[in-house]
């Protein structure tokens, strides 16, 4: 039986009304070269596809456990030839069956849900809103929600509890209707769409290539010929002279601090995490 991964069809269905992607703001002049930081290339994901090439980065802070299977199976090539078989308009698109398109019949161990994890106020979580009593900003390039730090006051492992929240981009770990029987497949936001939040563990997210990730073939499942992942490899396992040369701003840059600003001011009380884009170079 092919197991329900995602949405249901009427949530399906839904999904095609989510919100558009806002209309991007202005943005300060250029950041300077002490406002940009060097991911870690061990959790980088460089995925070739026949469109193109997106650039993910993982975030083992919010889910490790996930995160150590993909980094496995990408070190495993066991992406490599996988298909977008999954793909909803204005919503995501899916992959990474492992060793079939969309059949289930996953053959790596089951992952317990990561959909929360602990925030201490040591972390590298940079907030950028405080609505009611929570948090919301980027752990690194992921978008996050949080309850407000304040609140280690009265928890006993003085940390808070957090959680990826679906801007578009976001990478999740798709499953079905158990909480813990994620496996292989996994899913990239086209846009927005927070309804997810907590029921689906989200781990990474897309920092170069959202154009391609945009212009995947759309079905449920998708008609042949379908779009493919040619090759998926963690950045720190290409040859150095051949290994593409990625940095983001950083979210602690005098930049974004300004950029930040600037959007508010935009937006006003429409103002989301989600309308928030880190100036990306890959060479």
């Amino acid at each position: 039986m092919r197991r329900l991964i995602v949405l249901t069809a009427a949530a399906a269905i839904a999904a095609s009304t989510a919100v558009a992607a806002p209309k991007a703001p202005k943005v300060p002049p250029a950041p300077k070269e002490t406002d940009w930081r060097t991911p870690d290339p061990a959790n980088i994901l460089v995925i070739e596809t026949n469109k193109g090439r997106v650039v993910v980065e993982l975030v083992p802070e919010v889910a490790p456990e996930h995160v150590k299977q993909m980094l496995k199976l990408a070190h495993d090539k066991a992406y490599d030839g996988r298909t977008f078989f999954r793909v909803i308009d204005r919503f995501m698109v899916q992959t990474g069956d492992v060793p079939g398109p969309g059949d289930g019949k996953d053959t790596v161990p089951t992952l317990k849900a990561e959909f929360t994890f602990r925030r201490a106020a040591d972390s590298r979580f940079v907030a950028v809103n405080a609505p009611q009593g929570t948090e919301t900003g980027l752990l690194l390039s992921l978008p996050v929600i949080s309850q407000h730090i304040s609140y280690t006051e009265m928890t006993a492992d003085k940390k808070v509890a957090a959680w990826g929240t679906y801007c578009p981009g976001v990478v999740g770990m798709a499953r079905d209707e158990n909480p813990d029987s994620a496996t292989s497949q996994f899913f990239m936001m086209r846009y927005a769409y927070p309804s997810l939040d907590k029921r689906y563990t989200a781990f990474g997210r897309v920092i170069s290539g959202q154009d391609v990730i945009r212009a995947i073939k759309t079905g449920e499942p998708v008609e042949a010929p379908q779009d493919v992942m040619q090759t998926v490899r963690v950045l720190a396992d290409i040859p150095e002279a051949e290994r593409p040369k990625v940095r983001i701003v950083d979210a602690k840059s005098p930049w974004f601090a300004a950029y930040v600003a600037q959007v508010k001011t935009e937006k006003g009380a429409d103002f989301s995490v989600c309308d928030l884009d880190l100036p990306v170079e890959v060479k």
